[in-house]
């Protein structure tokens, strides 16, 4: 892929309607992308289904939800869960009486883990135990999702998987580092990759973030058959990240955060969407703009870009709603601090020589570097505390929108995709939100 696909139209079609099955292929858990679907598909009258990853014992066995669980978690998503355990990844799994991978990586230390090896035919192992796993999980709650779809309807499954980040505590230091970490605290996000460790955990990302979206194609296809053998349609999404257009210097340009290890995941995940199109089947990932969610935060200053989507509602026509977001933003500022000191801090972090080089769409994603983690936590940093409260952030209000954007664009769009892998700008979001709030009222 050479540059983004666009989505550059607000779909208008809509496929789904009062009786159409939504199935939710992750749990809902707060602060996420998700919720903007889902509340979608409740508006459509969908019915709503959902599953769950299960919860692990005290012997790190898998176990599915016990009574008070399960109902909080139909009460969160408002439908019914399927209660079979559906985890993804690896890294907890191991033949009866061996080591699992997570034991391993538990083995190394602050000292040693860079020249750390891992045996690689008992990871394999494991890794196929996994996979065995997950797909009979798979297929046992499809056959129990199979039976509550009724003859000619419409149903729309979006994948939610991601992470896969094994428990290890050395991993939880080493992340500090990279993804925090400035000045003597600074660490090359490469010297994770090249290690074992680091192998291993892209692995996991593999695993969980993109090969569960093609177990849920392939798991799903007798459901499909008979969807489609009775005159209904299935489509399929999946929450994807590769960089985002947005405004800087006056104009909507490319830019990503670095370094998201988990892009090397996204990009497989794209590609199974690829392929599922060419064999006729509407799987399409979309790549979102950055937000804060409870897992992103780790990445310090992944929030930046989300700044100026500001600048977006007013440049797309945003009128007094988007006048009035500018005004609960600066209510959040401190005394004597604007939102246009805000934009102008993201704007000379943008603008930066240091960033520059990091635009590079082809060799996303790109391993970090020194100069550029001090400038891009440092002015994360400075901007968190042009605020009245720590707790209480513009881009806090501002993924909110996003979510609510995105879950728009993907559920319409989703009618009648225009292909497998479509970018949401923050042109298309503002876009999408201005008509949503009566643009001008």
């Amino acid at each position: 892929m050479n540059a983004p696909t666009p989505l550059k139209q607000i779909p208008q079609t809509s496929l789904f309607r009062e009786g159409d099955v939504f199935v939710l292929f992750g749990e809902l858990f707060g602060r996420g992308y998700a919720t903007g679907l889902v509340d979608q598909a409740r508006k459509a009258g969908m019915q709503i289904v959902g599953i769950t990853v299960g919860r692990r014992d005290e012997n790190n066995a898998l176990r599915p939800l016990d009574a008070d669980e399960l109902a909080a978690a139909e009460a969160s998503l408002g439908g019914r869960i399927i209660n079979v355990p559906l985890m993804a990844g690896f890294d907890l799994d191991a033949p009866a009486g061996e080591p699992t991978p997570t034991d391993l990586l538990n083995k190394m230390t602050l000292k040693t883990w860079e020249h750390d090896t891992l045996d690689w035919a008992h990871i394999e192992k494991c890794r196929e135990l996994g996979t065995r796993r997950f797909r009979s999980a798979v297929a046992e709650a499809m056959a129990l999702i199979d039976g509550l779809i009724a003859d000619g309807r419409n149903v729309l499954f979006a994948h939610t998987m991601a992470g896969g980040i094994p428990r290890a505590k050395v991993f939880m230091v080493i992340a500090n580092r990279i993804y925090k970490g400035r000045g003597d605290r600074f660490m090359p996000s490469q010297t994770l990759l090249d290690s074992d460790l680091g192998k291993l955990i892209l692995q996991n990302f593999d695993e969980v973030s993109a090969i569960t979206f093609q177990h849920l194609i392939e798991g799903s296809a007798a459901i499909r058959a008979r969807v489609e053998a009775s005159g209904g349609q299935v489509r399929y999404t999946a929450y994807g990240y590769h960089g985002t257009e947005i405004l800087i210097d006056g104009r909507y340009q490319w830019q990503t955060y670095t370094n998201y290890t988990q892009g090397y995941a996204k990009m497989r995940l794209e590609r199974i969407a690829q392929a599922a199109w060419a064999e006729g089947i509407k799987a399409t990932v979309y790549n979102c703009p950055e937000i804060r969610t409870n897992s992103t935060d780790v990445f310090a200053g992944v929030e930046l870009p989300l700044i100026s989507l500001l600048e977006a509602l007013k440049r797309e026509g945003g009128g007094a709603w988007a006048e009035a977001q500018w005004q609960a933003c600066g209510a959040l500022l401190a005394d004597g601090i604007a939102v246009e000191d805000v934009l102008r801090k993201v704007a000379d972090f943008q603008g930066s020589e240091v960033m520059q080089p990091f635009r590079d769409f082809a060799a996303w994603p790109m391993p970090n570097a020194a100069a550029q983690a001090d400038l891009q936590i440092g002015t994360s940093d400075a901007i968190v505390g042009m605020h009245k409260d720590r707790g209480a952030l513009i881009t806090d209000l501002l993924s909110a929108l996003v979510v609510e954007s995105t879950g728009a664009l993907m559920f319409r769009e989703s009618s009648a995709p225009a292909g497998p892998v479509l970018w949401l700008n923050h042109d298309i979001v503002a876009r999408q939100l201005n008509q949503l709030h009566a643009a001008g009222s």
